[in-house]
This record gives C-alpha cells, sequence and structure tokens, in this order.
C-alpha cells in the first residue's frame, strides 16, 4: 500500500515553528498520510517540536534537499566536495531525529545548469560520497534516494537507467530510485519503459504537471505512468510536488526557476491533487495507504 505525500513547500517556504506548523496541520487537513520536508534551510527548524507535531498529526515524513555549487559533490575540488558530504551528512541525521526512515533529493551534484559534463575526476567524487553517505543512513535506518532530475539541474544524473548505473557502482544496499513526473516528461522516452526498469529499486516517486501547476492540466501521460506502477507493484510513497512564488521565498524560487505562478491557494491545489492521485490510483488497481476512494 502507497502512502500519498505532499511536499511542504506547497504550504510554507520554511521549517520555523510557524512555518512547520502550518506545513504539518494543513497536510493532515488535506487528508495526506506524509509529509516531505525540505532542509534547504535547516537552522531556523526546532526538530524536537517538528517531530512532536508529526507525531501528533499521524503524519510520517520524508526528507530532502538540493546542493549549491559552492558544496557540490561532483566538483573536482576536494574541498567543495567535502562541504556536499557535511550538509548531506547533517541532513541524514535530521530525517533520523525527526523520525523519518527515507533522505531523497539530489545528493549527487549541485541544483542547477551546468556549463559542460561531469568530469570522471567528478565522478569519482559523487561514488566516494555516496558511499560515505550510504553507510551513515545505513547506521540510521535511513533510505536514500536518488531522484532523477533534468539536464538544466544536473550533468550526472538525467535518466532512470543513469540512477540505476550509478547505484550499481556505488553497491550500497540502501539506495534507490526516485522518479519525478516532471522531469521524466522532458528526458525519459516514455512513462513505462524507465518504472519497469527499475522494478523493486524504485523507492519513491513525486506526482508532478509539466508545468508544475494543477494535476490534469498539462502534457503528462499519468495513466500510463501509474499503470507502470501497479505493473511492478510499487508500494513506496507517491508524493505530489509544486512550487509558487506565493509560498515559496525568492531565493529558492530563483533556483527552482518559478518565473511564472500556476496557483496562489495551497489548499485547493492539494485537495485537487490528491483527488487526481486516487483516481488514478484506483483506475490502475494501485493501493494507497488507509485511503477511501
Amino acid at each position: 500500500m502507497n502512502p500519498l505525500g505532499i511536499h511542504a513547500l506547497v504550504w510554507a517556504g520554511d521549517l520555523t515553528p510557524e512555518g512547520a506548523r502550518k506545513v504539518i496541520t494543513q497536510s493532515k487537513a488535506a487528508g495526506f498520510d506524509l509529509v516531505e520536508l525540505s532542509l534547504h534551510d535547516p537552522k531556523v527548524m526546532d526538530v524536537a517540536l517538528t517531530r512532536s507535531l508529526l507525531e501528533e498529526h499521524g503524519l510520517k515524513v520524508g526528507c530532502s534537499r538540493g546542493l549549491a555549487f559552492s558544496a557540490d559533490v561532483s566538483s573536482d575540488d576536494p574541498a567543495i566536495v567535502a562541504k556536499g558530504v557535511a550538509l548531506l551528512e547533517e541532513a541524514v541525521n535530521l530525517t533520523h531525529a525527526l523520525g523519518g526512515s527515507y533522505y531523497g533529493g539530489v545528493p549527487y551534484s549541485a541544483l542547477g545548469k551546468y556549463g559542460q559534463p561531469v568530469t570522471a575526476l567528478g565522478r569519482k567524487h559523487v561514488v566516494e560520497s555516496l558511499r560515505r553517505l550510504s553507510d551513515l543512513a545505513a547506521a540510521k535506518g535511513v533510505t536514500i534516494g536518488i531522484e532523477v532530475v533534468n539536464r538544466y539541474e544536473s550533468n550526472v544524473i538525467n535518466t532512470a537507467r543513469q540512477a540505476l548505473a550509478l547505484i550499481d557502482e556505488v553497491g550500497a544496499s540502501n539506495l534507490v530510485v526516485h522518479l519525478d513526473t516532471y522531469h521524466m516528461n522532458i528526458e525519459e522516452v516514455d512513462f513505462v519503459q524507465p518504472v519497469l526498469e527499475c522494478g523493486d529499486r524504485l523507492g519513491y516517486v513525486h506526482i508532478g504537471e509539466s508545468h508544475r501547476g494543477y494535476l490534469g492540466s498539462g502534457t503528462i501521460d499519468f495513466t500510463s505512468f501509474f499503470h507502470a506502477l501497479a505493473a511492478i507493484n510499487y508500494q513506496g510513497p507517491i508524493t505530489f510536488e509544486s512550487f509558487s512564488s506565493t509560498v515559496v521565498a525568492q531565493g529558492l524560487s530563483n533556483d527552482l526557476a518559478v518565473w511564472r505562478n500556476l496557483w496562489d491557494d495551497g489548499m485547493d491545489l492539494a485537495t485537487h491533487a490528491r483527488s487526481f492521485i486516487l483516481a488514478q490510483a484506483k483506475g490502475a488497481g494501485l493501493g494507497v495507504t488507509g485511503r477511501a476512494y
């Protein structure tokens, strides 16, 4: 059965005590099972309070974050790589402290457009960094998700097949593939073959429209995607993700290239997304945790 999740940036741009309370209460009110917390600014978070709120509202938690070019683990510069590893290790420790067992995002490069392919040395640094990170995560009971993103956000991984190859190279059993329909729409040949190739190594899914707005208003072939999930008996989280600078602060909005807003009402967006995902799951014969259709 699949937990139905929602990204925290649908509700609030940070995880201050006030922001965390809004994220958690709104996620519960909208009918979700899991909330994905973005750890892009962890110093503002009260970890104990956030965990208490999650437990109070009966929500599961997953975490994610991206890296800047100044902390890029695919860099040729060992000092820059070390900064990235430190941030990733902090994120894994925070995930564990929050009561979570999944940390994902892009732990293999900066999140941004590169001007050249990754170098052989940079690739070596990625593998070494992920081995170190996966060892720490395993000791904390945390699974690491390798999110596949498009060519304008990384030069290391852009397809599911590349993610599987990297996981094989790292050789850690707690690494899984994280697919996102928004990115798949740009890079993959379709919405079926990558899912089938991942099989039981698919550990997390982001549901996002082609323009990251309301589901069903863009070009994503969700019917094929959900049927592919059912074909591999996928039982991991299915998490809705969308961004608007109505919620997300300017700096992070710029990092995510939110140049226009497709929504300004998080609750309306979220409840629509929940209904849409449940309908797709029902049509594909895919279960969703504790939720009636």
